[in-house]
């Protein structure tokens, strides 16, 4: 069956229940928490130096990081929507503002195969995870290390159909080119600010009811 729809998916409070920085945050930097979610609300810098020095400041060694990321707390329901989609003939791509150093981990955990995962490249050193996007790559982002928008302008230009689930605030202009979007938490209310529809969603069980009833629309490469 050839490839009539995209499913583009943020990770972090999308697939996951909780971001992985809340996570560390959590677990291993008790004492500096409200500090550490003030700055991150706040802005202080930007999410990509944020997520960079905490990342890398984490202080354990792999095995212990590969416990944390164990500790991420992945939609279970997520794996069969992912299935659903390609059964639908559909593409599902991941594209994220953290690390796929985390993702794919939880991914491979989770028997997950046949997922792009478009995020920053990150790796173990130093007991902490380091960051590595390319500045030069053609997707970069100052701001977030990764432009969701422009990487899902690019990977939409062979698909008729286009689905998108976010939760924030990085995933609102990508959101904007999409035909479908699910949207949880805080890009609900930046979505009706646009005067964006939408598809509220509180997990992927949601959404794997929508692509049920929704099924002929969808094979059909129905909007």
């Amino acid at each position: 069956m050839a490839k009539s729809f995209l499913f583009l998916s943020d990770f972090d409070g999308t697939l996951s229940d909780k971001d992985f920085f809340h996570v560390i945050i959590d677990r291993h930097f008790a004492d500096q928490r409200q500090k550490l979610y003030d700055d991150w609300d706040k802005k202080v810098m930007t999410d990509l130096e944020y997520l960079s020095r905490l990342f890398r400041s984490i202080d354990r060694d792999q095995t212990q990081i590969d416990e944390d990321i164990d500790a991420v707390p992945f939609d279970p329901d997520a794996k069969e929507v992912i299935e659903q989609v390609k059964k639908l003939g559909g593409d599902f791509v991941v594209i994220s503002a953290g690390t796929d150093y985390y993702i794919k981990r939880i991914f491979e955990k989770q028997g997950i195969t046949g997922v792009k995962i478009y995020s920053n490249p990150g790796v173990y050193e130093n007991r902490g995870i380091q960051l590595r996007p390319d500045p030069n790559g053609p997707y970069f982002s100052e701001l977030y290390g990764i432009d969701k928008q422009k990487l899902a302008r690019d990977l939409m230009k062979d698909y008729d159909t286009v689905f998108f689930a976010g939760d924030s605030l990085p995933d609102l202009k990508a959101a904007m080119l999409a035909d479908t979007v699910f949207a949880k938490g805080k890009l609900q209310p930046l979505l009706d600010q646009e005067n964006k529809d939408y598809v509220a969603i509180n997990n992927f069980k949601d959404i794997e009811q929508f692509l049920d009833t929704h099924e002929e629309a969808i094979i059909n490469g129905s909007r």
